[in-house]
């Protein structure tokens, strides 16, 4: 066999290119060469095959097997590591012991992993040992400090041992490090401690997002008290937010018969939004009665429910009002029941109101036509009350009713409504108009116990 080396002329490189050319002078050179190629491939092969059956015993979730295939690769720690989990967590056997054993033998071989110490203290910890725990969860952080998941799991393991200083702590560095953590440290904290300023002041991020996530929970679980806490916190970020994003927790104030506090969050969602407010109607107590602004579909605002059989839009107003009218169109092909366009009204307990609207119709057939209803929502059998029955064509003309509050009554909610009707010919045509609709406080009605 005989080489010939060629060199770069070039003395100022660094590094000079070499090409090295082999001449394999006999058969007997060849046969070499080759030999020694099919060893190495067959070591590599060997090797391959080795971890390929040992991952598929590994996978069989037959504990023997998968004994087997950890034992083939001794040096691999995620093997031991899936054993001792598989012992851990089996229905059928489980074994803490030999479980702690595998997850020791894996930190033996891989101390730089932190899940594999995190393993190791939840094995700890489901044999009762804390404090062995404790270290492992302590290894797991001094190799990963970074880590959201290690910080997770070891915040969740010190609330466990009610050492609620440090696992808030923890659970804060996860959630600052992952955001998707954050649902689920809401719930984890609340459910410790019930105090939802530890939430606002140790746990959420300063992000609207957390603070939504927060307001999301306690309005699912309707606990108007606390989100509101959460809800004066977002205030204090100082950050527009879509006008729909409140309509959740507003909903639940609504629910929660809390008339006060829907009505002051509500001017709060318009502000941050910078939802351009509508014209002042004097001393009314709706939104937007004029109708200038479209549906908003929540809130305290106006929200229209699509209907079969009816088509909403918006048209001029009688000489005597503002802003615009609602028109309805009726198309005559369905004998269809309205409660739409509605809006809860916060209003207050034992007081009297009047309400004052403009209708008009053309064409509106059956006996059952439109009118406008105001109800407490909460308590219909204090207070449900309805406008004049318009049918049939009729001009710009003023509709009024008085309403007096229950001494539980808190919210009004205002509609336009038509019951179906029962005659034969009972499918509704025709158009209806309404405008300048008003709710003006009164005075103040004498006192009446709740029955």
């Amino acid at each position: 066999m005989s080489a010939g080396i060629f060199l770069a002329p070039e003395a100022a490189l660094v590094a000079d290119y070499v090409t090295v050319e082999i001449a394999l002078a006999s058969n007997w050179t060849r046969r070499l060469l080759l030999i020694g190629t099919l060893i190495v491939s067959a070591a590599f092969l060997y090797h391959a095959a080795k971890f390929f059956w040992a991952d598929r015993r590994l996978d069989s979730e037959i504990l023997p097997s998968m004994e087997r295939g950890a034992a083939m690769v001794p040096g691999d720690a995620d093997a031991w590591d899936r054993l001792g989990r598989f012992r851990q967590w089996s229905f059928d056997e489980p074994d803490p012991s030999a479980a702690i054993a595998d997850f020791q033998r894996a930190v033996h071989l891989e101390p730089l992993w932190p899940f594999y110490w995190i393993d190791l203290a939840t094995a700890y910890e489901t044999a009762g040992d804390a404090t062995r725990a404790r270290q492992a969860f302590e290894q797991a952080k001094s190799v990963y400090p970074v880590s959201a998941q290690v910080a997770w799991d070891y915040g969740n393991f010190l609330l466990r041992q009610q050492d609620y200083t440090d696992g808030y702590a923890e659970i804060q560095k996860a959630v600052r490090g992952d955001a998707t953590l954050v649902p689920l440290a809401i719930s984890r904290v609340w459910r410790s401690s019930q105090d939802v300023n530890i939430l606002v002041d140790q746990i959420l991020p300063p992000t609207q997002d957390s603070y939504f996530q927060a307001l999301d929970f306690f309005q699912s679980n309707h606990l108007a008290d606390p989100g509101l806490v959460v809800w004066k916190g977002l205030q204090t970020l100082g950050q527009p937010f879509p006008l729909a994003r409140s309509f959740p927790f507003i909903e639940e104030l609504i629910r929660e018969d809390r008339a006060d506090d829907a009505r002051q969050a509500w001017m709060q969602a318009l502000a941050a939004s910078s939802t351009t407010l509508p014209p002042a109607q004097p001393d009314s107590v709706m939104w937007d009665g004029d109708f200038t602004s479209d549906f908003i579909n929540g809130g305290l605002g106006w929200r229209w429910d699509e209907a079969l059989g009816v088509a909403a839009s918006f048209d001029r107003p009688p000489l005597e009002a503002q802003g615009r009218s609602l028109r309805l169109d009726f198309g005559g092909g369905t004998n269809l029941q309205l409660i739409s366009p509605s809006q809860y009204v916060p209003v207050e307990p034992n007081r009297a109101y009047h309400f004052h609207a403009f209708m008009r119709t053309e064409g509106i057939t059956t006996e059952s036509g439109v009118r406008f209803g105001i109800a407490d929502p909460h308590h219909p059998a204090e207070l449900n009350i309805a406008t004049a029955n318009l049918t049939g064509s009729n001009p710009w003309q003023p509709v009024d009713v008085d309403v007096t509050t229950a001494p539980e009554t808190h919210f009004l909610i205002v509609y336009l409504y038509r019951l179906p009707s029962r005659l034969f010919e009972n499918k509704l045509s025709g158009t209806v108009w309404a405008a300048g609709v008003t709710l003006t406080p009164g005075n103040r009605a004498p006192e009446r116990s709740s029955p």
